[in-house]
């Protein structure tokens, strides 16, 4: 079984701040623009929905009201991918060619990459943790992780001092790959002040 990783460049905090807002203009902007990917979803997780999963409107009103949400807590993963449509409607959908479709341990062998090359301050792994703010309920699927700005301009200061020690380990193509595509996340996040990078695995 293969899972994928969607990642999005955006102001966390901001994006976070949605949460429990109240928003219903945002509500009625998301229903009149994306009213047929809702509709697509709940057909998706028709067999989920039945059994009392809430729809994807549902979940998205649930999550920008601070609730109510469901008890049973198999349902919850609507409200991850609920927050995941907040973030692509307030981020950018940011290249995750060699993160999708992935399969096994690719994460973390991503990370061993960057390891390598002496890259510590983010982890690609983190993205398939369950980072949700609160209070919307965690669930295993969608992971949800996020790394700051400072954390990013952190990475690329290690990425720089590798560069210049002329430290280059050999590494797989595939790894190189898909390391060079996270530096070019990092360089998105280092042309806009406050912004982050919010990630999700499913």
């Amino acid at each position: 079984m293969s899972s994928s990783l969607s990642v999005y460049l955006l102001d966390p905090e901001a994006t976070r701040a949605l949460v429990g807002s109240g928003d219903d203009q945002l509500l009625q902007v998301v229903k009149d623009r994306f009213g047929a990917d809702l509709a697509s979803d709940d057909d998706w997780f028709e067999s989920e929905i039945e059994a009392g999963a809430p729809t994807a409107y549902e979940a998205l009103h649930a999550v920008v009201h601070a609730g109510p949400f469901v008890e049973n807590r198999e349902h919850a993963f609507q409200y991850g991918y609920a927050y995941k449509r907040l973030c692509g409607l307030t981020g950018s959908f940011l290249d995750n060619s060699s993160f999708s479709p992935f399969k096994g341990d690719w994460l973390s062998v991503v990370d061993e990459g960057l390891k390598a090359l002496r890259i510590t301050a983010v982890s690609v792994s983190e993205f398939g943790y369950s980072g949700l703010p609160a209070p919307v309920p965690s669930s295993y699927l969608p992971g949800c992780g996020e790394w700051t700005h400072e954390q990013c301009l952190r990475a690329l200061e290690e990425f720089e001092e590798t560069k210049r020690q002329g430290h280059a380990p050999p590494l797989d193509p595939e790894v190189v790959e898909a390391v060079m595509d996270v530096i070019k996340w990092l360089r998105h996040v280092e042309a806009r002040p406050g912004f982050g990078v919010v990630g999700f695995v499913s």
